[in-house]
């Protein structure tokens, strides 16, 4: 069924359980996996005055190459083939950009109907992601939420 899984991971709650589902996945297909954390280019971009900009991205690439090899760490512990791509850019572009690369077969992406991504997700960029990608896409979320009313947004 599926030969190369994308996993998009950022270390949230949502992340961690969209790593949970598609590592059952790969388990039964016995695909290989690719986990993806982006850096976005706004944290390199958004420094002011005074501020080291060497300093603030090399605090965040350890930050999220943290967070990629633990999220690596736990696909091994399922005895997985993994390994992790750090990369920096827009996660939409990143995301279609690897899954070509790598000729992925399935991207599994985390969701929370309680966060930014819900407007994200129903943006152009959502629809970008579905009309780019050439594979199939699960997006997993808590299961609770699945049928929990979203938060308004007043801003």
């Amino acid at each position: 069924m599926y030969h190369t899984i994308l996993l998009a991971y950022d270390g949230t709650r949502e992340c961690r359980i969209a790593l949970r589902q598609g590592a059952d996945l790969a388990v039964l297909c016995g695909a290989s996996v690719v986990l993806l954390s982006v850096m976005p280019m706004s944290l390199g971009l958004s420094v002011g005055e005074g501020f080291n900009a060497g300093e603030i991205l090399n605090a965040d690439h350890e930050r999220y190459q943290a967070i990629l090899n633990e999220g690596v760490t736990r696909l091994h512990q399922r005895g997985l083939n993994a390994h992790g791509r750090l990369v920096l850019g827009d996660p939409v572009d990143q995301v279609v950009s690897v899954a070509r690369e790598i000729e992925a077969d399935l991207v599994v992406l985390g969701h929370s109907r309680r966060t930014t991504l819900t407007r994200w997700w129903r943006s152009s960029l959502g629809a970008s992601l579905l009309d780019e990608l050439e594979c199939s896409i699960l997006v997993a979320q808590h299961p609770g939420e699945a049928h929990a009313p979203a938060e308004v947004d007043v801003a």
